[in-house]
């Protein structure tokens, strides 16, 4: 596609983007959202997980017939309260940085007995068998509501880990040269008539992250942020990003830093 084609149809896109009806259907949309949000009240299907996951991590299991009890987050051993708020975090028993949903993978092979690929397999509820993951997730996450986010690059290994999550978030790669900062490096823009923030600044940062994970009403499933990142870069066509990879847990360094200060209010309800 030649350079003034490519022009013309993104001048295009943005006058029917900016048009009487589709700003109409915009906020219709998001009233609709909102009306939904309401009905809910006080209640949030993601209790559901968070009620699984509590059972999860206090019940004996696996092979080992160990509970999670003893799986240090950051905090001590046993401790969730505000934990989820300080990671991703340089974890020495690992010698590597974490997120919360490696650190979980790595607490379930060493303390219970997994075997990772069986964790792996179903690490996202998309089939019959729910992601027991995204369940613990949901659970431990909530146990940091109200606390703010205090995400340290003090080790050199977290330092190191922004800088990786950053160079990603900006690097333009796929059929489309898109990247994250595409969507999530300008205010003001809207994908499907949905607000996009931006993810380089404070605010954006702070109320993007602090909502995440959430339960996807679309889907009715509770998503993590790994799956969160998964499907931007499916969305941007690049190849499927390995979870608890460098990259992953980089990218979420990189936002939980941007939005350091934001009080947690995830697990929340998204569209």
């Amino acid at each position: 596609m030649s350079m003034i084609r490519c022009t013309t149809l993104v001048s295009l896109a943005v006058l029917i983007v900016s048009s009487p009806a589709t700003l109409r259907a915009e906020t219709s949309t998001v009233d609709a959202i909102a009306e939904y949000h309401a009905m809910f009240g006080d209640e949030n299907p993601a209790e559901l997980w968070q009620l699984r996951g509590k059972n999860l991590w206090e019940q004996p299991r696996g092979p080992k017939n160990v509970a999670l009890s003893k799986c240090d987050l950051g905090l001590g051993a046993g401790v969730i309260d505000g934990a989820y708020a300080q990671l991703p975090r340089w974890f020495d028993d690992t010698q590597r940085v974490q997120d919360l949903e490696s650190r979980l993978v790595f607490c379930m092979v060493t303390l219970q007995g997994f075997a990772e690929e069986r964790l792996l397999k179903t690490r996202f509820g998309d089939g019959p068998k729910k992601s027991e993951l995204e369940a613990l997730t949901a659970y431990l996450v909530a146990a940091s509501r109200g606390h703010k986010v205090a995400v340290s690059l003090t080790h050199p290994a977290e330092q190191a880990a922004y800088d990786l999550g950053r160079g990603a978030f900006f690097y333009r790669a796929g059929p489309h040269d898109f990247a994250c900062a595409t969507c999530h490096g300008e205010a003001g823009k809207r994908i499907r008539l949905q607000v996009l923030p931006k993810l380089t600044e404070v605010e954006g940062a702070r109320s993007a992250y602090t909502s995440w994970p959430a339960y996807r009403v679309s889907q009715g499933e509770l998503r993590t942020m790994e799956w969160r990142l998964a499907d931007c870069f499916r969305q941007q066509r690049l190849p499927q990003l390995k979870y608890g990879s460098e990259i992953a847990i980089g990218l979420t360094m990189f936002l939980a830093k941007n939005a350091n200060g934001g009080v947690m209010t995830a697990p929340a309800i998204k569209r």
